[in-house]
């Protein structure tokens, strides 16, 4: 599993030029799901993502999460994240979660990430979607290899 977290003012999600999802403070998250991915693997990222101190606290120290400040959260399937780009100058999606083993696991986050924090948005899985932020610092994170 790969995440990429960014630190946003706001961030939304359209699909067939209609906004799906949308938030204000808080985290717009990128999910990769790799073939290899459970349940457990899922509780961990999630764990950790919502645990990050990455808001900022009166000192202007980055000390604060998402429940600290009130934030919301923006989760984003995509696979693309998953690249293997070693080989030539076409990437390979080969680690990959298939989409009949990725989508319920993106399902449960959601779900997981529902019954700790009070606002989370989605995509769709496997739809093309354009995704519009601003990155809060900019900050972003990318998780992987817990």
């Amino acid at each position: 599993m790969k995440l990429v977290i960014q630190r946003v003012e706001e961030a939304s999600v359209r699909v067939d030029g209609e906004v799906v999802g949308a938030i204000g403070q808080g985290l717009l998250v990128l999910i990769g799901i790799e073939q290899e991915d459970t349940k457990a693997i899922a509780d961990k990222y999630l764990k950790k993502l919502i645990g990050l101190r990455i808001f900022m606290d009166a000192e202007g120290r980055t000390n604060l999460s998402l429940a600290d400040v009130g934030g919301e959260l923006l989760l984003i399937s995509q696979f693309t994240l998953c690249a293997n780009c070693k080989k030539g100058n076409r990437p390979s999606f080969f680690k990959a979660g298939d989409p009949a083993m990725a989508e319920p696991l993106y399902e449960y986050m959601i779900a997981e990430a529902k019954k700790q924090v009070p606002v989370v948005e989605r995509g769709i899985f496997g739809a093309i979607m354009k995704v519009s932020l601003i990155n809060d610092g900019p900050f972003t994170i990318v998780l992987e290899d817990l």
